[in-house]
């Protein structure tokens, strides 16, 4: 197995960056990091590949994700109005393919939560496809799949 560190370390750069902008509520500057075409996915079920003919807990497009951040920032939802503190570690990140048009990245994520005085933890795997642009990257697809999406999930007031 041969590694490209420098290809490694900007990806890791950007995914960290990435959560940082969550965690901070930097919403529109991460709309920014998307495609016009990105597609973010949480599935339901850890095995399914198939997500635009599955249940999944979200499924959005540029408009849908657009739509997610106004919610959040406005208080239009009913979990936007107990919006809590975040934190999250990305670790393990590992570059599955490299090409000119696209990275495939998966790496581990815990999101740690706290909200009315509880801390809430969800894990999970999360899976890249980041199109190079001038020396940085898009999301062109990002699939978070939490390991227990099967089971009970409470009201979520944030972005995986």
């Amino acid at each position: 197995m041969q590694s490209n560190t420098e290809l490694l370390n900007r990806v890791c750069e950007f995914i960290w960056c990435e959560a940082d902008l969550l965690d901070h509520k930097g919403y529109d500057e991460w709309l920014s990091l998307w495609s016009e075409s990105g597609l973010y996915i949480v599935p339901t079920d850890l095995n399914e590949t198939d997500y635009l003919n599955a249940l999944n807990l979200a499924l959005d497009d540029a408009e849908m994700r657009s739509m997610r951040v106004a919610r959040l920032k406005n208080g239009e939802s009913v979990s936007a109005n107990s919006v809590g503190y975040t934190v999250r570690m990305m670790s393990r990140v590992r570059v599955l393919e490299a090409s000119e048009e696209l990275v495939t990245v998966r790496c581990a994520m815990t999101l740690n939560e706290l909200r009315h005085g509880k801390l809430v933890t969800y894990p999970g795997n999360v899976e890249y496809q980041l199109k190079p642009v001038d020396g940085g990257f898009l999301i062109e697809r990002k699939v978070v799949k939490l390991l227990h999406a099967e089971g009970f999930l409470r009201t979520v007031s944030f972005i995986f």
